[in-house]
Formats: structure tokens, sequence, C-alpha cells
């Protein structure tokens, strides 16, 4: 398969980095990550540090992340058996950019949250 041009400033329909961008920069992707960081943990378990995510969101992006190579799912041979997840020597790669990531977003949240107050106020004045 050949890789298609693509630069920082110009994503297209083709462009590979697009389509993992999508895969592992959304929401629960970076959340499953931080949760697995200390590691590798159960279903469950990453079930219980994630509020609010369904047994199918977290199953579709656990899928995702194992086939992009960012985790490892491991069978436990166990009765009943058990699968484990853990986070790979690629995936470990991406907890350094998400962790600035976090930070920035709890450094500039008072700025995001004043933007989006003069937004709202705009747009009131406008209805």
């Amino acid at each position: 398969m050949e890789m298609k041009e693509c630069s920082v400033r110009e994503f297209r329909a083709d462009c590979p980095s697009r389509n993992l961008f999508d895969q592992i920069a959304d929401k629960w992707s970076m959340m499953i990550l931080a949760v697995l960081a200390d590691g590798p943990l159960r279903f469950n378990a990453i079930k219980r540090g994630l509020e609010g995510i369904t047994q199918k969101a977290l199953t579709q992006t656990l899928r995702k992340l194992e086939r992009n190579g960012i985790i490892s799912r491991n069978v436990i041979a166990t009765s009943p058996v058990a699968v484990e997840y853990e986070i790979t020597p690629l995936g470990r790669t991406l907890i350094e950019p998400f962790k600035a990531l976090y930070y920035w977003t709890k450094e500039k949240m008072p700025e995001v949250e004043a933007a989006r107050a003069a937004f709202d106020e705009r747009m009131k004045e406008n209805t």
C-alpha cells in the first residue's frame, strides 16, 4: 500500500494520519490510555475508571487500540477465563503527548470558559 503525502496543514481524505488521529485521539482512547498507564487491567477495572463509558464503546475502543498496536489483549488462563489489557511499547510513546494535552486543558480551562461565556452572550444578543 502506497503512503499518501500529507502535511500538518493539509489533511486530505486519503491521508493515513487523518484516520489514525481519529482512532487514537478521541476522548475514550485517551482516557483508556490514562487508566492503563500504571499497568495492565481487566475490562471491568478499565470500565470503573471511565465513568459514563458504555460496554459497547469500551469494547470498540479497546479493539481499535489493539488493532493499531497501542494496547495488547492478554487472555489469562483462569476459571473463568479473564482478559487483561496493557499498553504496548508503541502505545507508551503516546503517554507524554497526552499528558501534555491534559495539562494544557487544565491550565487553559479558565480561558476556554471565558471564551465560551463570551460566545454564548453574543449568541443571546443575536437571537
